[in-house]
C-alpha cells in the first residue's frame, strides 16, 4: 500500500500564507501532528518512505516512520513563484494556482502533473513484483496530485480535492 502524508503544520499555514520553496519548518502543532500520524501508522512496518526536499515533509515522515526517508526533487511543492509566502487572500489566482500572468517563476500547472505522475510511474513499476508498503510525505499540491495519479484528474483540473489535511494521510493501492 502506498501512505501519502501531508507534512504537519508550520507558522506559514497557521497565518493562512502560500508555502512554497521558501517554507518553514513544522511548528509545535506540526511536530505533535506528525506524532500522532506516528501513533495511527504505528502498525504499519514500512518497507520505503519518500519525501519531498522541504524540510517540513522531511520532518513529518522522519517523525511519523521513525525511519530516515529518500529525498525525491520530484515530490517537491509547485513553485509558487513571487507569490511565495504572500497571504492567500492577496493573491491573483488562475483556477487553483497563482495566476503566471501576474507572478513570476510560477511552476506550469502541466510541468507539475508530468513530475510528480513520472516518480509514481517508476514507483509503482519498481514495487510491482511484491507487497511493500510505501510511505510519500509532501504538501498539498503534491498529495493532491498523487491522489489525481490514482482517481484521475478532476473535469474541472482542481486536484487539490485528493490533498489531506496537515498531518493526516490518504492510502491507495501500488497500482492505479
Amino acid at each position: 500500500m502506498i501512505y501519502v502524508v501531508r507534512h504537519g503544520q508550520t507558522d506559514l499555514n497557521k497565518e493562512g500564507k502560500l508555502q512554497g520553496r521558501s517554507g518553514l519548518p513544522l511548528n509545535e502543532a506540526g511536530i505533535e501532528q506528525a506524532e500522532r500520524l506516528r501513533d495511527k501508522l504505528a502498525s504499519i512496518a514500512f518497507d520505503y518512505v519518500y519525501t519531498s526536499p522541504q524540510r517540513r515533509a522531511v520532518q513529518t515522515a522522519a517523525i511519523a516512520t521513525g525511519l530516515q526517508p529518500v529525498i525525491d526533487e520530484r515530490l517537491d511543492v509547485f513553485d509558487l513563484g513571487e507569490a511565495d509566502l504572500l497571504r492567500r487572500e492577496e493573491v491573483r489566482m488562475k483556477g487553483i494556482v497563482p495566476d503566471p500572468a501576474f507572478y513570476k517563476g510560477v511552476e506550469e500547472v502541466p510541468a507539475f502533473v508530468n513530475r510528480i505522475f513520472t516518480f509514481m510511474k517508476e514507483l509503482t513499476a519498481m514495487h510491482a513484483d511484491r507487497e511493500v508498503n510505501i510511505l510519500i510525505a509532501g504538501h498539498r499540491c503534491t498529495t493532491g496530485c498523487i491522489g489525481a495519479y490514482f482517481n484521475g484528474i478532476p473535469e474541472d483540473g482542481n486536484i487539490l480535492r485528493f490533498s489531506s489535511g496537515n498531518g493526516e494521510y490518504n492510502v491507495y493501492p501500488r497500482k492505479p
